[in-house]
């Protein structure tokens, strides 16, 4: 260590000259810039570094000082830098002179880097959270609710995100308890724990034991009687073989089930490799159709009025303009509230909320009104969230089995799962799971305006006001897609005025074509754009299909 302080000492002697010589108008001015940069460096209160970091600290003066010395001294005159020398000798043994400016320089320049630095840390901690909160619920759903294996949901669902932080975290099933835990590094912990009937819930704000305690054990659901069948058509089962068919330029189209029903009858039903007719798979946002129902069913109990204000205890001080805010906007998003659905954002609203937050419908309704209610559509997943917690306010006791028995039951969805936050709020942006069968007996409940065997499910006509445009122009109804998007921005296709769709992360879809009695099932994992196109499946199938 003293070998490292007197080499220090000893070029900062040699700085001190060239700080006297680059004064001196022999010098050249390209001599004195570069010296300014050295001595403004040297002099500055970098050399409290070595008191608190004694090797780290004296590499700036062992490596990048030298540097600009050797070069310096090339550029200034010899007969300069000897007597330079000489008074900076004289000048070391008694005070030695500091610049204040390059002083402030300097601790400008520290500041930033670390506030860089703990902006980064800050940053790089939550986005780890998130990439262990996905990791740890979608291999939890997808082992306990699906059936399958940690190992295939790791390896074929995660890894073709491609994302470099879930790439490198672990995650660890522990069957007994039906809990699995995802950790990156070792580090940004999380849980996912399966509950019989409810699917899996990360405990953020809950721990796995207090989850397990307050699970309200619902009995098995009873099987609904198989559907209708009809002889298989050509031009239906082409446009099947295409779907699971793999385009060589594309990204994978990954078809993992399809399931087409005319007149109420099936009339195409495949499943890929590993997967089955009585797997349920996730439908993403097309859990958001669901909620719709749901809704409906609380309208037709007199529950819910849809030009009423919402019932947010948030928005009810006197003067919040959110308390104007109504269910139908909330159903048509056409609230007005700010909220980031931006996927590739790690840290935007909707990966937040879906992988960060124990209580889902609150993190929604803490966001600020952005437009006047009822002016502008913005598709925001945190809408549906409210109007899942509003729900919940509700029914009370009744909730955590409502879903089943006042729409999965009498419709024969036996294998449905709509999973709860930790708060005890279905995540009804996002978090169902269902075999493709079942999401078609959804399709077929709106196809007949919600009529199941002669029973009322849904309120007359709500099926039909859920193709109404949220906003004149827009794509989207109550809850339910009026034209989803195609590939490369590709023009739309000339489709039927009535059809309308729930649609899902990765290519989930359920369409509905009320003018021509279908209803068009098709579930993936198609990851990247241009993956899958559901219109063009869509057309296909219509034109096979006889009028």
């Amino acid at each position: 260590m003293a070998t490292l302080r007197d080499r220090a000492r000893r070029l900062k002697a040699e700085t001190l000259a060239l700080y006297l010589a680059a004064r001196d108008r022999r010098t050249p001015w390209y001599a004195r810039l570069l010296v300014a940069a050295v001595v403004a460096y040297a002099l500055s209160p970098i050399d409290l570094i070595p008191d608190f970091i004694p090797v780290l600290g004296y590499l700036d003066d062992l490596i990048l000082i030298p540097l600009g010395i050797a070069l310096a001294l090339r550029l200034i005159p010899a007969e300069v830098m000897a007597e330079a020398r000489e008074r900076a000798r004289i000048e070391l043994d008694g005070k030695r002179p500091r610049s204040r400016a390059a002083a402030a320089v300097i601790l400008g320049i520290w500041a930033v880097v670390l506030a860089a630095l703990g902006w980064g840390g800050w940053y790089a901690w939550r986005v780890a959270h998130v990439a262990t909160g996905f990791a740890a619920k979608t291999v939890c759903s997808g082992v306990f609710v699906s059936g399958r294996t940690a190992e295939a949901v790791v390896g074929e669902d995660i890894a073709a995100y491609r994302n470099p932080a879930l790439a490198l975290v672990r995650v660890a099933v522990d069957r007994e308890r039906g809990v699995a835990t995802a950790r990156l590094f070792g580090l940004a912990e999380r849980q996912a724990v399966h509950r019989e009937g409810l699917g899996c819930t990360l405990a953020i704000g809950a721990s796995v034991d207090a989850l397990q305690a307050a699970a309200l054990k619902l009995p098995p659901a009873a099987r609904a009687a198989a559907l209708d069948r009809a002889p298989p058509d050509p031009g239906v089962e082409r446009a099947v073989d295409d779907a699971f068919a793999e385009p060589e330029s594309a990204p994978p189209r990954r078809t993992r089930a399809i399931v087409i029903l005319h007149r109420g009858r099936v009339i195409a039903e495949r499943y890929a490799p590993g997967f089955g007719p009585d797997m349920p798979l996730p439908g993403w946002s097309m859990t958001k159709s669901v909620v719709s129902a749901l809704a409906g069913v609380l309208v037709a109990r007199g529950a819910w009025r849809l030009d009423a204000p919402a019932p947010v205890p948030e928005w009810r001080a006197p003067g919040d303009p959110r308390g104007a805010i109504t269910l139908d906007q909330l159903l048509r998003m056409s609230s007005g509230l700010a909220f980031g659905e931006q996927y590739a954002d790690p840290l935007s609203d909707v990966n937040v909320m879906l992988w960060a937050t124990g209580d889902t419908g609150a993190f929604a309704a803490a966001k600020p009104l952005v437009h006047p209610p009822g002016t502008r559509w913005h598709y925001a997943s945190g809408t549906t969230n409210i109007l899942a917690r509003a729900m919940r306010d509700l029914l009370g006791p009744e909730y955590a089995a409502f879903p089943r028995r006042t729409l999965f039951e009498p419709v024969g969805m036996a294998s449905a799962v709509l999973e709860p936050d930790a708060s005890g709020t279905f995540v009804g942006s996002s978090f169902m799971y269902a075999t493709a069968r079942d999401w078609a007996r959804l399709g077929l409940l709106f196809l007949g305006d919600g009529m199941w065997n002669g029973e009322r499910i849904l309120p007359a006509g709500w099926a039909r006001a859920a193709a109404v445009p949220a906003i004149p122009g827009s794509r989207f109804g109550a809850h339910w897609w009026l034209r989803l998007k195609r590939p490369g921005g590709a023009a739309p296709l000339p489709l039927p005025g009535d059809v309308f769709h729930a649609g899902g992360h990765a290519g989930q879809s359920v369409t509905v074509v009320p003018s021509r009695a279908l209803v068009i099932v098709r579930l993936g994992h198609s990851v990247g754009n241009g993956a899958w196109d559901q219109e063009a499946f869509v057309a296909r199938i219509i034109a096979a299909v006889p009028p």
